[in-house]
Formats: structure tokens, sequence, C-alpha cells
């Protein structure tokens, strides 16, 4: 079928969204369950309403509109998130509830009537940026992390997811874990550069990077910068300082798909003149291979005790997110690829380096990504762009895909 969807529709409603938290340089705060985050909760739901859609909303703030189908069941789902960092762009997580709801309107549009019914979600605390674990809400969603443990999350503020979604109206009736899946399709811009680098207007992707995150407390001893003999110190400053040099070496020496990232440093009490008595890290490490992600975990903790006793520090742990890899359903890629291909787009098999929601949906239902190019590479960061062109190819792909999936 010769459908198309409104590029200027998408790019609008894109725009609008992301006036919705505006900070300086074309960027958006949005975090997870802020009045911000509420206010464009709101007016996704508004445009949900007008497309008629039915709208469900979960104990942990999942939202889902439906349009039904010929036939009862579950339905054919798309959908990302909304919320972003604290520097992030327009187009991440919030393209692909967008675009679903771009394809929804397309529906209305030519009077397109599926056989099974199609669904557009946004899901709670994607990023992760306010409250841990990240993929929150899809985790919940899918039944395998105990909505009571995520509504007691406490965030940076000292709040709890709980409490907040009490706050701005959105904690939900409908049971976690209860509503089931035909299929889901995600997309989403790369956040990388290799699209771009390689000429390629679609990525299908594989699967997702296992992840595994860790925050590190070291406890050393303060003292004076200027009297304290370099070999009688027990600097937490250097054994931080260690540790992310550790942790880069360790992804280098591994090399392949191992990536390890230090993304948050903090020394107490923060003087210049003052040996740190208390350093607190992040420790990020990815891997597409499980046993391999195993590994670097196995060799970051062994580098971790040798910083301890060398520097005669006392360093703590604890996990803020662990997640396996995941491998994407063949046939779902398949679909994702050849439909590409049919409508005149380059297409290339890749692995998301980045964690995705639908990395958590897919152990309950055949699931795909659909990638676009990301200028430069640059997300979660204001500069973060990608061309209408090519926001407007992934929505037509999108589009064909999920009218095969509900319509077979």
């Amino acid at each position: 079928m010769d459908l198309r969807i409104n590029k200027e529709r998408l790019l609008q409603r894109l725009a609008q969204l992301a006036q919705i938290g505006a900070i300086p340089g074309n960027g958006v705060c949005r975090l997870a369950l802020t009045d911000d985050d509420k206010a464009g909760r709101d007016l996704v739901v508004s445009w949900m309403r007008e497309l008629g859609l039915t709208i469900t909303i979960d104990q942990i703030g999942n939202v889902v509109a439906t349009r039904p189908g010929q036939e009862a069941g579950p339905p054919v789902m798309t959908g990302s998130h909304i919320d972003t960092v604290a520097t992030g762009g327009r187009y991440d997580g919030n393209l692909g509830v967008l675009a679903g709801l771009e394809i929804i309107a397309t529906l209305n549009d030519n009077n397109i009537h599926t056989r099974y019914p199609v669904a557009v979600a946004f899901f709670t605390n994607e990023e992760g940026a306010r409250f841990h674990p990240d993929m929150m809400g899809s985790w919940v969603f899918r039944g395998d992390f105990p909505v009571e443990k995520a509504l007691a999350a406490v965030g940076i503020d000292g709040t709890t997811v709980g409490e907040n979604l009490e706050r701005i109206g959105y904690a939900g009736p409908v049971p976690c874990g209860s509503q089931a899946v035909k299929a889901f399709v995600e997309l989403h811009v790369e956040q990388g550069p290799v699209l771009e680098l390689d000429g390629v207007q679609i990525g299908a992707e594989t699967g997702v990077q296992g992840m595994s995150w860790r925050e590190y407390a070291v406890k050393g001893v303060s003292n004076h910068a200027g009297t304290t003999p370099m070999h009688l110190r027990h600097d937490a400053g250097y054994g931080a300082s260690a540790i992310a040099t550790a942790a880069r070496a360790l992804a280098l020496d591994m090399g392949g798909h191992q990536v390890a990232t230090v993304g948050s440093i903090k020394l107490i009490p923060g003087l210049v003149n003052v040996i740190a008595k208390e350093a607190r890290l992040t420790v990020d490490l990815r891997n597409t291979d499980e046993a391999l992600l195993q590994q670097a975990e196995a060799q970051m903790s062994a580098k971790i005790d040798a910083i301890a006793k060398a520097e005669g520090l006392d360093i703590t742990s604890r996990s803020l997110a662990r997640f396996e890899p995941v491998v994407f359903d063949p046939d779902m890629i398949d679909l994702v690829t050849q439909t590409a291909q049919d409508l005149g787009l380059s297409v290339k098999s890749m692995p998301s380096g980045a964690g995705h929601d639908a990395g958590l949906i897919a152990p309950m239902a055949p699931t795909a990504m659909i990638f676009v190019p990301s200028v430069n590479g640059i997300s979660h960061n204001v500069n973060e762009y990608s061309a209408p062109n090519d926001l407007e190819n992934g929505a037509n792909v999108l589009l064909q895909v999920l009218l095969q999936l509900a319509n077979p």
C-alpha cells in the first residue's frame, strides 16, 4: 500500500513537545515525574484523545493508547519514552512516541481499519536520570520488576517514584504486568555515528547491549594536602581516579563491543588543599555478549580490590542496574529490513549500544527496532539532531511494518 505519514505534522508535534522543559541551545530537560514531565504527558495524552484512542495508565504511570482492530486481542504496539536527561535533545524517545501517534493519525485520515488493534505507549523513567534503574516503566510493564520496589525508588532529590506519580496524577489503576502485546516495534534515533558515517538511511537493530551499572563508595582519610607524605596517604580521590583509569584500560584491553564509562565522580570534602576522605563514582560496563560482560565485571572487581589494598582504602559498591544483552526476533529484523528495502531505503543490521524500552519488552513479545541517523552521532546533548527526511523515512518504515503486523 502506497501510504505515507505527514512529515510536517510529525515535525510540528516534535517541536511543540520540545517546548516543555526547553533549555538553552535547543535542548530539553524533562526529568521523569517532574512538573515538566507532567506537562509533557498531558500534552501527549491530549493528542491521544484527539485521535480517538482508548487510554490506560498502569500503576507505574505507563500510558498505553489503543486503536481497536476488527478482531479483539493483544495489540501490535509501538512507542518509547518522553522523559529526557538533564541536557537532552528533542528526538531521543520522543520520536518513537510521536511517530506512533502520526501513524494512528495517518490510519484515521485514510479510514484504514486493521485486523488487530494498534497501540502507542510511553513508558515511565526510561532514562534513569532521576530514579534508578533506567527502563523502569517497561521493566515493570513486563512484570519482572516488582511495582512495589519501583514505587519505593528514591530519586536524586530524595523523593520517591510513588509519591511523584501521585503528585502529578499518573498513578494509574491498571495492574502492572497485566497487558499482553502481540508484537512491539520501536523507532529511535541511532544516538551514534554508524549510519551517518556509512551513508545508510535505516538501521535494523539485531539487539541491545547488556548493561551493568554500579556505584562505588571509596573511603579514605582526610588530611592536609601539603604536609602528608605521599606514602602515608589513604586518598579517596586517587582511588576514584584509579578506578576510572582501570575501567578505560579494561575496555581497551578487551576490545570488541566492550565499553566502559565513569560518568559521575564526587569528592568529599571537595577542597583544593585537602586529601579527599570519601569519593562516590559510577561505572557503566556494556557488552553485546553476556559472558564477556560478566568477564568485564569480574576483572573490574579484581582491579578495584587491588586499588583498595594498595592505597589502604575501604571500597564498597551497589548495583544501580543490570540487564543482560537482548537479541531481537529474527523474523522481526527481517521484516524491518525488507520493508525498508521495499521503500527504496538503504538498511544496515546493527546492535544498539544504548538501552531501550524495546529491550525490556522483547522477552514478552516479538520485538524489533528501527534506527534513523543522528548527525555527528550526538545524543543526550542539546545538539542532538536528525534530519527531517530521515525522521520521515523511519516513520514510514514503522508505518508499513505495523500495517503488516496488524494485518497478517
